[in-house]
């Protein structure tokens, strides 16, 4: 059975190939193939010499596997947007005073971000043009922190801060001050003006809890993997965008009223 599995490059290297890019689990693939009772070790050797004789074959494996992943992105994005339409609703109301711009806008961009994200920032500048330059744009910001402990303190004040009616004006400052921690959060709350006493009651409150549970799930059922993610009209986007990017996605949703 080993001679066999030796004999078979196709097979090796694919079975090799996804064990060292996603590790045990599909490396009990290869023992499948095997006698029970085949050690590991033997495994490890048979392996080990085919990919010495034949290491053109771990590029074009992990080329494979790159491609079919990209191709699963893609089919997730295209379900995403086909599912958009039934949240619509939920994702245009924002927590408290957490948006900015026209409230009456005819359209609505929708802002996934996480404080300690560097593509976020990035588009800050972007947001702030769009909102100076179009009267009539309305944007409206979902906590969406996906990168650590931090980031999630960061977004309980922030929605905490957005029942006070001071959301910018601590989503500005927290920006101002840089990464999020307890310092730089706790800066933000000060120079907002925020009731310290209440906001440390609202982040530990069930509603914002729920808001970022309802945040995160709405994020799984749209394929958001990272931030920033929009929703611009009726149309899903992902990752930074600048002025002109912004710009041309509102356009596309005036278009296709």
């Amino acid at each position: 059975m080993i001679d066999k599995l030796t004999r078979n490059p196709l097979a090796l290297a694919g079975a090799f190939a996804a064990s060292a890019l996603l590790g045990a689990a599909l490396f009990a693939l290869i023992q499948a193939w095997l006698p029970v009772g085949t050690k590991q070790a033997e495994i490890e050797r048979v392996v080990r010499s085919y990919i010495l004789e034949h290491p053109e074959i771990l590029p074009e494996a992990i080329d494979k596997l790159r491609a079919r992943d990209a191709a699963k992105a893609e089919q997730a994005e295209r379900d995403a947007q086909k599912a958009l339409p039934a949240s619509l609703n939920a994702l245009r109301k924002p927590y408290g005073s957490a948006e900015a711009g026209n409230p009456n806008g005819d359209v609505t961009v929708v802002a996934f971000m996480d404080y300690a994200c560097g593509y976020c920032r990035a588009s800050l500048p972007g947001i702030e043009d769009l909102i100076a330059k179009d009267p009539n744009v309305r944007v409206v910001y979902r906590e969406f922190p996906v990168l650590g402990p931090d980031s999630l303190n960061a977004a309980r004040w922030a929605l905490a801060a957005a029942e006070q009616g001071k959301f910018l004006a601590f989503h500005n400052a927290l920006y101002a001050e840089g990464s999020p921690n307890a310092e730089t959060i706790g800066a933000a709350a000060a120079k907002a003006g925020l009731d310290s006493a209440q906001a440390q009651k609202s982040i530990e409150s069930q509603a914002v809890k729920d808001e970022i549970d309802s945040n995160h799930a709405l994020g799984q059922k749209l394929a958001m993997t990272g931030t920033p993610s929009w929703v611009i009209g009726g149309k899903l986007y992902y990752g930074a965008k600048d002025y002109d990017g912004l710009a041309e996605a509102v356009a596309d949703a005036r278009r296709a009223r």
